[in-house]
């Protein structure tokens, strides 16, 4: 593992190690998968992982004038991986779909007639991904919990490759980038590799059904609410319960609209990491609770009724944060609304 030009490059092994050390205040619900398309293996042949993570965020950074690199990692043709935005940081990766996202951008043009993924390249997708959603506690992999580009259009709509905003991660990756490609040849891999089982190779048929794991022993919940939104645009982590302490080292201010979990409170500060020291100061949050989406195709839209317009389109299962309710419909965390018929607590 080493570190240039503030990115740290690893193995896939020492990933799984890694990913498991960081402290992450966001709550994470998905895992994003994108094709770079350029830079692509031909580059990769004349430039090395840190000049191309550079070359990605100064591009980022100067032509599209994001704050930094819009992904979280980036994956390369020989198995190796580097950081870039920080964890506790939105991605820029999916328009209406970078908020409890982490992004991973895999090095390469893996459209049809592109280029071959390598097996390297491929084992490495598969084991950070199940190393990502056991780190978040995302359960077995679906289409909830990973997602394509390719699903959703450029207004940021979940349409599973209707009116899709682009091909990404490539009309190639792993059999195709279509949900039943998705289903077929990505999630068994994946599944695979949460398990410990080796990873299938080949054509794959739909790996059946996992036995479910037992259900987690609840952390013991403080006074309600058990969650609750950041409402200023920057809100520091610190290691105390007072703005006399110091912020945790390496840990980025929480985000405006971030959700977190709250484990104890003190003072009016609230506890948001169940393993470490890190507070926020309750004055900058508001409540939230937690609530999932009931059935396939529902709406949100930018305010409460079917004339404003729709800004984003949820499936069975998705979670979402209730800010607030109003007559029938609910706000959630991002400011839209979902009619509070279609939400189950």
């Amino acid at each position: 593992m080493d570190t240039k030009h503030g990115f740290t490059r690893m193995t896939v092994d020492e990933f799984e190690t890694w990913i498991t050390q960081q402290t992450v205040a966001r709550t994470i619900v998905r895992v994003q998968q994108h094709h770079t398309y350029s830079p692509d293996y031909l580059l990769f042949e004349t430039r090395d992982h840190f000049q191309l993570q550079k070359g990605m965020k100064n591009y980022h950074v100067g032509t599209n004038g994001w704050s930094d690199i819009g992904q979280h990692f980036s994956t390369f043709p020989d198995g190796m991986i580097v950081t870039g935005r920080g964890l506790n940081t939105t991605p820029a990766c999916i328009y209406g779909a970078n908020s409890k996202s982490i992004c991973i951008e895999h090095v390469g043009n893996f459209d049809d007639g592109g280029d071959v993924m390598t097996e390297a390249h491929a084992e490495t997708t598969i084991r950070m991904t199940a190393a990502l959603l056991r780190r978040f506690g995302l359960g077995q992999p679906d289409k909830m919990n990973i997602v394509y580009h390719h699903w959703y259009t450029s207004g940021g709509q979940k349409t599973y490759g209707v009116r899709p905003a682009k091909s990404c991660p490539g009309s190639a990756f792993f059999g195709g980038n279509s949900l039943e490609a998705f289903e077929t040849h990505f999630v068994p891999k994946v599944a695979a590799a949460m398990s410990g089982a080796p990873i299938p190779t080949g054509p794959l048929t739909p790996a059946p059904a996992p036995t479910p794991a037992a259900a987690p022993t609840p952390t013991p919940a403080g006074p309600t609410p058990d969650w609750v939104v950041v409402t200023a645009t920057a809100l520091n982590i610190r290691v105390g319960p007072s703005s006399q302490n110091k912020k945790v080292p390496g840990v980025a201010p929480a985000e405006l609209g971030s959700v977190l979990r709250v484990y104890d409170r003190k003072n009016g500060w609230l506890k948001v990491s169940n393993s470490n020291d890190e507070w926020v100061s309750g004055r900058y949050t508001d409540p939230v609770t937690p609530a999932l989406v009931n059935t396939d195709g529902t709406n949100v839209r930018a305010g409460p009724s079917t004339s404003h317009t729709i800004v984003n389109v949820l499936d069975t299962g998705e979670r979402v944060f209730v800010v607030r309710t109003k007559g029938k419909w609910s706000e959630i965390e991002d400011s839209s609304w979902i009619h509070s018929s279609l939400l189950d607590s």
